[in-house]
């Protein structure tokens, strides 16, 4: 039998190989894997950071529709507590599942009438999982990150780290009394006098 030809690199490492499994409805492998994270793999203020290390506790089970892909990928993510600009790392735990569809099987679902959401095709006997591990791992990591729930954040005046200075405080006149503390100055210096 001859392999199909694949448009996917197969020595990228969130690509990976299905032939073993054939097209045997359960057949199993499991794929451990520690591969360095894509570019770009988070958002703004947090993400992890490209070349680190992403852990891949994989399962790949051939279906009759095509491949399963679940397990779970683990990495650390490192950015700027929204707050006080201080470093934050997070430990993300992530759990993936994504069924990869034979070309032929997506292709009669849409036919047939199926209005359920396109699903991703194998490529030969390749599979992609970085948008499978991106789609989980970014929709984990926190909106707003924290170095600590209780963060004080910067003086919105001087910019110190309210963290370091509890008692930090400015002496400031609301710009419209500031006439009355003219009046006020000019009514001491009468009674002095």
């Amino acid at each position: 039998m001859e392999r199909a030809t694949s448009h996917l690199d197969p020595r990228s490492p969130l690509v990976l190989d299905t032939h073993e499994l054939g097209r045997r409805p359960g057949s199993m492998r499991r794929v451990d894997l520690t591969v360095p994270a894509p570019e770009d793999l988070g958002t703004d203020v947090i993400g992890v950071p490209t070349g680190a290390d992403l852990e891949l506790d994989l399962r790949l089970e051939a279906v009759m529709e095509g491949v399963l892909v679940s397990g779970t990928a683990r990495a650390r993510a490192v950015g700027e507590c929204v707050r006080c600009l201080d470093e934050v790392v997070e430990n993300v735990d992530v759990t993936v599942s994504e069924l990869f569809v034979h070309p032929g099987r997506a292709a009669a679902a849409q036919e047939d009438g199926d209005d359920e959401e396109e699903l991703p095709e194998l490529d030969g006997d390749l599979v992609d999982v970085e948008p499978l591990v991106r789609d989980a791992v970014v929709t984990a990591l926190p909106f707003k990150p924290l170095c600590r729930v209780d963060c004080p954040g910067l003086c919105s005046l001087c910019g110190a780290r309210l963290a370091d200075d509890p008692e930090h405080q400015h002496d400031t006149i609301d710009p419209r009394w500031a006439a009355l503390g003219g009046l006020q100055s000019t009514l001491d210096e009468k009674r002095e006098s």
